[in-house]
């Protein structure tokens, strides 16, 4: 499958501790997206679905999987079968999408239907530039919802966590910010900094 990036540990996208998967590609282009750059269809890695696997079984005490993108139903066969190797670990699969859980079962997709019943807890609906709210963790717009798909989690419990940002250096020296915030506003104060320093 295509796999824009991996972080293989992070406390900013679901529940406790979190192995994330941001998929490539995603045909709805929601105004404001902070993450364009995981529209295209044919840009992203490669993943074999055992590759996936063993990534997520190295790593230590983590609580679950979370799967963004990108829009990840629209690879919704190959996230199916990597969900269902993960639900043998015991881990639980939050996973974000642009579409309404309405959308999804209209469809009577059966890869959708299948990955549907593998999440624990689904956030649903598009970002919306005008209605941009971050009280409430992990969603950047008043109508996204919470879909609690199993008893593994309920909202007074996802309620008490509180958003996070994450900075993140890779080996070439290249910044990349994860979790939920007021991602313009702080990268343009991020980027005056930089700049202030330089000519420092």
């Amino acid at each position: 499958m295509r796999i824009y990036k991996i972080i293989k540990n992070t406390i900013a996208e679901g529940p406790g501790k979190r192995f994330c998967i941001w998929v490539q590609g995603c045909s709805r282009h929601c105004n404001g997206c902070f993450a364009k750059e995981t529209w295209d269809f044919n840009s992203g890695e490669y993943y074999s679905i055992n590759t996936l696997i063993q990534l997520i079984k190295s790593e230590q005490d983590i609580e679950g999987v979370t799967f963004l993108g990108g829009e990840p139903f629209e690879q919704a066969q190959e996230l199916s079968n990597l969900a269902t190797e993960i639900k043998k670990t015991g881990l639980s699969i939050v996973c974000f999408t642009g579409y309404k859980i309405e959308e999804l079962e209209s469809k009577k997709d059966k890869d959708i239907k299948k990955l549907l019943n593998k999440i624990d807890l689904l956030i649903d609906g598009e970002f919306e530039k005008e209605n941009f709210d971050i009280s409430r963790p992990w969603v950047g717009s008043s109508n996204q919802r919470y879909i609690f798909l199993t008893d593994r989690y309920n909202e007074e419990e996802i309620m008490k966590y509180k958003n996070k940002i994450e900075l993140h250096i890779n080996p070439d020296g290249q910044i990349e910010i994860n979790g939920m915030g007021d991602f313009e506003n702080l990268q343009n104060n991020f980027c005056l900094q930089l700049s202030e320093n330089n000519v420092k």
